[in-house]
């Protein structure tokens, strides 16, 4: 017995002991302090584990006492079996010991290791040769004994015994660990502790997230932000480092497993090849040639790849977490980087590379590109189109650059490895191949440029279409209130074609790319085949174990090129995208407080104002605010200092600067100081409350929005709710429980009514009630600063001289502490009652006057003017509809239960065109035989040379055979790839045209329901899918299930008796198949409803920074936004887990069949090698086959969800559609009359009416003007006129039925401007005329009546002209600027119909005089005006007043008849107001 092996047990176990022993200090205080107790089952694993544990104390015990009996029987080496029996004794001391100390386990786990290697080297491998001995066998049943036992304690127990849990932070352990975190090794490598999921899943109809596994506290966003913000964080102590290091530097550990896991795949990968070629050689040469028997080599045969796909599944599943951890990592923080970045509009001109998620039109960029010649600013803006794409696109593509160790080690150690084992068996031929493949590689390089290039082409084809869509539905509903549905369906269809013809030349690359890499390998094994057989070259015989060995290898050359031709792709793209990163957060412009500035004058803490300062929007040195090349700076010349625990107002005309003002008082705008004792101040100790002109509220619940995260107070909501005139506004709600107000004996009203929500961006709310709420929020609050931007139109009744006690100082309610107070507004004559310090700003951002209100109306004439001319009544604009029951006015995006609909594949099939489908299997079957045919010839070939002498084969023959089966596979699969290519443009075409028709098409209610957000999802993510992965998916499934027949008619076509075994593969493959499709399709759709949380918290917050910063309320949206990214992570971890369970899986049965295969053919058939070699060439391709179409159709369902989301939005509800009976003459309208017979109208077919038999009639060219309370009416009168809301009744247009009209015709011949204005990005000229149809002079002349250049005549600089860029929304200009070029845009028009509804609500009054003067002097004479509004002066000298309550018309009549009604209301609200001679006056004028 050779002895020396065994001695290595000994130093294993001698080096063990040194390292404890010199560790034993350490060793106890890492007990005393982190080691639990043994009572705490849980912290190790639970019972399972200390039953392992146990079992491996009594497996050592059983080896200490076998060693010691070997002692006794074998004199000779009696000395070596005593100190054997040391080591065991040793051994079994560390397994009691490892109950309570992973260190002694771990030291336990080497020396049994050591054990098993040395003894399964001495006694177990020569059982697998022809010549080596047995070296211990003289100990007889012993050994076998020793050898199990071993196995036992050595292998098998570890691998099934629990890991223990270690928390990340020992104080707040998880109460339920993730079972992955306490999962055995043999679990983990397997991932079987998904197996009750995947069960459970399988038995319920769905999935819900509550039963996905809890998410491990490694993967809490929590604990990813303290692990990873200080490396890549500028703002945490990251510094100007560049984000890819320190995304290295966070996951070193991770990438160093990795790289070794690659080793371990790269070590197992060859097993294949070599165990072929091995056994191949036995049955060609039989024993003498080979060592090792042959079932050595089949058990190589099934273990080695089946090693090599477990080690590929765990280096995904790694890339995976990594992937989910960045992807969390790295979105939270883009989240709070946004909360530093200053608020200002976008950069047209700024490169934002490509992106899904952009927002603008090419309109937009040539306008800009054409006027202006200014310097490209840097990216400094904050916009939402470019946060969304940084956490969708980019992120999406950044998850590629985890990937690196395969392209830096996988890649080069395969192919040299690959070269290595070439040479061994086919000499130096193997080179002449190389060189082949070397000569033609740059070819496809070549080719894959191009490609490059269309993809390129592709992205900025798809932003071109994605921003012209996401414009579109920004300013849907007045796309379909003008009528213009026709000419932006025609729109996008241009941009679609042009991204079609990209998506094509893609495609036609692809192909080219595809074929020309099949093309290499090819001609590779032809020239290698051909030198290696030549009788002038090397004059080899080529046998089966040289062909069948080296196929794959060759295969294993080729897959690794085009792979890192990809993947070098992909690595392009995500450093695009992660360069975007960068830029975002090391350059995107910051608040002041967030950047070190040279220091300036301290004021008193108790100040608030500003000191000879200066403000812009950019910190730029052009000092641009806006794209709009308008360069606006704020001038506060002296000291400004507002009063302390009072009111302060803030006056001027329309664009001046009164939000600017309170913008760089609450620090959004960059100080530029004027003097060194320059400062500004605001005390935010007491805290600050801001309410936005531009109302911003969440898609939560009205009391939500109110609370804003402070605690609930029944007494002061209830109060609230009282003085900032909501109890109207809640009972148009129907949610919520019952109570009552105790304020006021008259008001009896519902107070719980405010559980219902608000929508996407308050869609659902009018323009006042989003004012309302919003003021609600800044009054609710307890800070002891207020800052209201122009609140005064959200209150429905305030007056000063008002007999209702509600009036605007019972607005401030009391709260703790001193109330500071300032306010910006247009409606001076009634502020002004109120406020005690009064700021005036003229138009240049200049201060005109402070100090009381006499005194600035002393110092500004046009101010005073407006004062003594000033008459107002808010009748506020009513809220659109009455809310569903449960308070819900979003409708959840509906989650699909179970398989792939039939109908989602019967939308893309319909579009594949149905002449397409006979050439769609027919060449993917002609290609599939010829690639078998291939395979099975050259064995032929090479088995001739067996059969006799090698002179007698014709090698010019076979090869030229062989040849022509080459090209002929090359020319069907060129078709096949080509005619797929075909098939996914036609799909692809039809789906998006249906799919743009049918939201173009649907109904008002159905857009006040729906999430823009989850439309563009449809139009990007999704249509993402249907070009490029459907498609693939399709095609792969498609040549998959041929190969797979193929592969299996071919083994059974040699071997009929491995039918069974191929159906029970195919069956077992097909039901883990299933068991995997049911939990992955639930946990998908989870996961992909988890992650649109996150985007719209993103966008919520975004829209509302300056609120939010304000109000100080970061720390909030930071952990709600950490909450929704753990809820993703959590269903994505999941998901990627279950991806590489069922790949563990089908590889052992793949792995298992090909070892029956081969032990069939060896052991009992002993057929010829060529025909075993190409069974089990088949028998693999068949394997990984079923691998890979069950991958695919799991895939495909998933990617199918795409096509169902699809296909709900291409179901929705739908407006009538054109017909040719509906279109009016020529002629009309002729004349603006307007007869309405009984109408009556509602938002639903189900819903409680809104108008009620209206009955009135408009004669051409009268200005009618609409009056009423919140709900009374007027929006839904407008609404139902041009068909909007259901409806009932008769209403003649020019004598024409209008429900006899196409609604297109209708709605292009009136004009009505709604409450909230929508604009373009692009410039103004593209806002006034978005589809050129109108000159200059006109739309110039649009602009002077509606006001603009009256209100630009005192403006030194930043005027509005029609080269001026706006932002996306209007972002660049006040609300009144916008409600102008809205008004300007109607004007264009020139409608025989004009409705303006609360058009001119935010524009100062002599901009509203202005426009009013327009309207009356500049229209023809036959067009018909109705005017809703809240401001009397604006109505009263109309032809008619219409005063509507509940939706009836209570008066209908001139203004004159109606105030001599003494019971009327109109003269009720003009007996109200204190200048009622005036508007007396305005009505005995109006008529004509």
């Amino acid at each position: 017995m050779d002895s020396d092996s065994l001695t290595v047990l000994l130093y294993a176990a001698l080096l063990s002991a040194l390292i404890l022993a010199f560790c034993s200090a350490k060793l106890v205080r890492a007990k005393a302090a982190s080691e639990p107790s043994c009572k705490n089952l849980s912290k190790h694993g639970g019972a399972t584990a200390l039953l392992c544990s146990s079992l491996r104390v009594l497996a050592c015990s059983t080896l200490l006492g076998l060693s010691v009996a070997s002692s006794f029987n074998n004199d000779a080496y009696w000395k070596l079996q005593l100190a054997l029996g040391v080591f065991y004794l040793y051994a079994s001391l560390l397994a009691a010991a490892a109950i309570f100390s992973s260190v002694a386990k771990a030291h336990l786990d080497f020396i049994l290791s050591v054990a098993f290697i040395v003894y399964f080297y001495r006694d177990i491998l020569p059982l697998g040769t022809y010549t080596w001995p047995i070296q211990d066998a003289a100990e007889g049943r012993v050994l076998l004994a020793k050898i199990i036992v071993l196995t036992v304690a050595a292998v098998m127990i570890p691998l099934v015994t629990p890991r223990t849990y270690i928390p990340v932070d020992p104080l707040q352990p998880m109460p339920i660990p993730n079972p992955e975190q306490t999962a055995s090794p043999l679990s983990l490598l397997s991932l079987s502790f998904l197996d009750p999921l995947v069960l459970l899943a399988y038995r319920l109809p769905h999935l819900s997230f509550d039963l996905l596994p809890p998410l491990a506290d490694t993967d809490y966003s929590q604990n990813l932000k303290a692990r990873g913000f200080p490396n890549l964080d500028p703002f945490s102590g990251a510094g100007k480092r560049h984000i890819v290091l320190g995304i290295l530097k966070t996951f070193r550990t991770d990438f160093v497993i990795l790289i070794f896991t690659i080793f371990i795949y790269l070590a197992c990968m060859f097993a294949a090849p070599i165990g072929i070629n091995r056994v191949l050689a036995y049955l060609e040469d039989g024993p003498s040639t080979s060592e090792f028997r042959p079932f050595v080599w089949i058990i190589w045969l099934a273990l080695g790849p089946l090693a090599s796909s477990i080690a590929m599944q765990a280096y995904f599943r790694m890339i995976r977490h990594i992937s989910v951890q960045l992807e969390s990592l790295l979105t939270e923080l883009i989240f709070e980087h946004a909360l530093r970045v200053r608020v200002k509009a976008q950069n047209p001109d700024a490169d934002n590379g490509p992106s899904e998620a952009s927002v603008g039109a090419d309109a937009s960029r040539e306008t800009l590109n054409s006027t202006s010649n200014s310097k490209k600013a840097v990216n400094s803006s904050i916009d939402l189109g470019r946060i969304n794409n940084l956490i969708s696109t980019d992120l999406r593509n950044l998850t590629e650059l985890v990937q690196f160790p395969l392209l830096l080690f996988h890649m080069p150690a395969s192919i040299v490895i690959s070269l290595v084992f070439l040479y061994q068996i086919l000499g130096w031929s193997s080179f002449v191949g190389m060189a082949a493949m070397a000569v033609l590689l740059p070819f496809f390089i070549m080719v894959s440029g191009f490609l490059q290039a269309m993809q390129k082409g592709r992205i900025k084809a798809a932003d071109a279409r994605i921003g012209t869509i996401t414009e579109m539905m920004n300013v849907l509903r007045m796309i379909k209130l003008f009528g213009w549905e026709g000419k932006m369906l025609e729109r996008v269809n241009v941009k679609r074609e042009a991204e079609l013809g990209w998506i094509w030349q893609r495609e036609f690359f692809e192909v080219v790319a595809n074929n020309i890499n099949g093309l290499i390998l090819i001609v590779t094994m032809v020239l290698t085949y051909s030198t290696f057989v030549n009788i002038v070259v090397m004059k080899q015989e080529l046998r089966p174990s040289i062909v069948f060995g080296s196929l794959p290898v060759l295969e294993i050359i080729r897959t690794q090129l085009f792979s890192a031709n990809y993947q070098l792709i992909q690595f392009i793209d995500a450093k695009v995208s992660i360069d975007r990163i960068n830029d975002f957060l090391h350059n995107t412009e910051v608040l002041d407080s967030f950047i070190e500035t040279e220091a300036i004058t301290e004021a008193t803490p108790e100040l608030i104002g500003f000191r000879d300062a200066s403000f812009t929007w950019s910190n730029e040195s052009d000092g641009s605010a806006t794209p709009s090349r308008r360069n606006f700076v704020l001038h506060v010349e002296g000291e400004l200092l507002f009063k302390p625990k009072c009111i302060n107002l803030i006056l001027g005309p329309t664009g001046a600067g009164k939000t600017s003002l309170l913008m760089a008082l609450l620090g959004e705008m960059h100080f530029v100081p004027l003097t060194p004792s320059s400062w500004f101040h605001l005390p935010r100790a007491g805290g600050v409350a801001y309410a936005a002109q531009e109302s911003w509220v969440l898609n939560e619940t009205i009391r939500d929005n109110i609370l804003f995260g402070a605690e609930y107070d029944d007494e002061r909501y209830k109060k609230v709710i009282h003085q900032c005139a909501l109890e109207r506004d809640l009972e148009l709600f129907d949610a919520g429980g019952l109570s009552f107000f105790p304020i006021c004996p008259k008001w009896r009203l519902i107070v719980n009514l405010d559980a219902s929500e608000v929508g996407e961006r308050g869609l659902t709310l009018s323009m006042g009630q989003k004012a309302r709420i919003t003021l609600a929020r800044a009054i609710y609050s307890t800070a002891e600063i207020l800052l209201l931007d122009d609140v005064l139109a959200a209150l429905e009744y305030v007056s000063a001289s008002s007999s209702d006690p509600i009036n605007l100082t019972s607005v401030f309610i009391p709260r703790n502490g001193s109330l500071k107070s300032a306010l910006e507004t247009h409606n001076v004559a009634l502020a002004a009652t109120v406020a005690d310090f009064t700021v005036s700003i003229g138009v240049n951002g200049r201060i005109l006057s402070q100090g009381s209100v006499s005194e600035a109306l002393q110092n500004d004439i046009t101010l005073a003017e407006e004062a003594n001319a000033e008459v107002e009544q808010l009748l506020d604009p009513e809220s659109p509809k009455k809310e569903p029951v449960d308070g819900k006015l979003i409708l959840a995006e509906e989650v699909k239960i179970g398989n792939l609909r039939w109908s989602a594949v019967r939308l893309y099939l319909r579009g594949l065109r149905g002449w397409l489908y006979p050439g769609l299997l027919l060449f993917p079957i002609l290609f599939q035989l010829a690639q078998v045919l291939e395979t099975w010839y050259l064995g032929y070939f090479a088995s001739l040379y067996e059969t006799g002498p090698s002179s007698s084969v014709s090698v010019a023959y076979h090869m030229g055979i062989y040849g022509l089966i080459l090209f002929f596979d090359i020319i069907t699969h060129w078709i096949s790839d080509m005619l797929f290519a075909l098939a996914l443009m036609c799909a692809s075409r039809s789906i998006h045209l249906e799919l743009i028709k049918s939201i173009l098409g649907t109904t008002f209610r159905w857009l006040d329901t729906t999430p823009s957000s989850r439309v563009i999802a449809r139009f990007t993510g999704d249509m993402a899918s249907v070009d490029a992965f459907i498609p693939f998916l399709f095609g792969g499934l498609i040549y998959n299930s041929i190969a797979i027949i193929l592969s299996l008619g071919a083994v059974v076509l040699l071997t009929p008796v491995l039918l069974i075994p191929g159906l029970c593969a195919a069956i077992v493959g097909g039901a883990i198949g299933q068991l995997f499709a049911k939990a992955q399709l639930s946990v998908k759709r989870e996961s992909s409803t988890a992650r649109a949380p996150v985007l719209g918290h993103f966008s919520a917050a975004i829209s509302g920074l300056p609120s939010i910063r304000a109000y100080g309320s970061q720390a909030a949206f930071v952990q709600e936004s950490l909450r929704r990214i753990n809820k993703y992570t959590r269903t994505a971890r999941t998901l990627g887990d279950l991806e590489r369970w069922v790949g563990v899986r089908l590889a052992v049965v793949g792995n298992l069949l090909a070892a029956i295969i081969a032990i069939y053919l060896v052991y009992f058939r002993k057929d010829r090698a060529n025909n075993v070699g190409f069974s089990l060439a088949m028998s693999a391709a068949f394997s990984m086959r079923i691998l890979q179409w069950v991958r695919m159709f799991n895939d495909a369902q998933i990617q199918g969800n795409c096509l169902e989301r699809i296909q709900q939005l291409i179901d929705i509800e739908q407006e009538p559609k054109p017909t040719e009976a509906g279109k009016p003459p020529a002629h009309w309208p002729s004349s603006g009359e307007l007869i309405v017979e009984k109408l009556s109208a509602r938002y639903s077919p189900d819903g409680p009416k809104v108008l009620h038999d209206i009955s009135f009639r408009v004669n051409p060219g009268e200005r009618i003007g609409i009056v009423g309370r919140t709900g009374s009416g007027k929006s839904s009168l407008t609404l139902a006129l041009l068909r909007s809301i259901y409806t009932e009744g008769i209403v003649y247009y020019d004598g024409i039925p209008t429900s006899s009209v196409n609604l297109d015709a209708l709605r292009s011949n009136i004009t009505i401007i709604p409450q909230i204005p929508e604009l373009l990005s692009g410039s103004l000229r593209h806002n006034l005329d978005p589809f050129d149809q109108y000159d200059d002079l006109t739309l110039n002349n649009a602009l002077r009546a509606a006001g603009l250049f009256s209100l630009q005549d005192e403006m030194e600089e930043g005027r509005l002209v029609l080269d001026t860029i706006v932002s996306s929304g209007g972002s660049n200009l006040s609300v009144g600027q916008r409600q102008i070029l809205a008004l300007a845009r109607a004007i264009v028009r020139d409608s025989k119909i004009l409705i303006l509804d609360e058009a001119t609500s935010a524009i100062d009054y002599q901009t509203d005089n202005v426009i009013q003067a327009s309207l009356r002097n500049e229209l023809k004479p036959d067009v018909t005006v109705l005017t809703v509004a809240h401001r009397l002066q604006t109505i009263l000298d109309s032809d008619k007043i219409m005063v509507l309550d509940e939706g009836r018309i209570v008066e209908f009549d001139s203004p004159n008849v109606l105030l001599q009604n003494p019971k009327g209301k109109l003269r009720a609200l003009v007996d109200e107001s204190k200048d009622r001679d005036r508007l007396y006056a305005m009505a005995q004028q109006g008529g004509r």
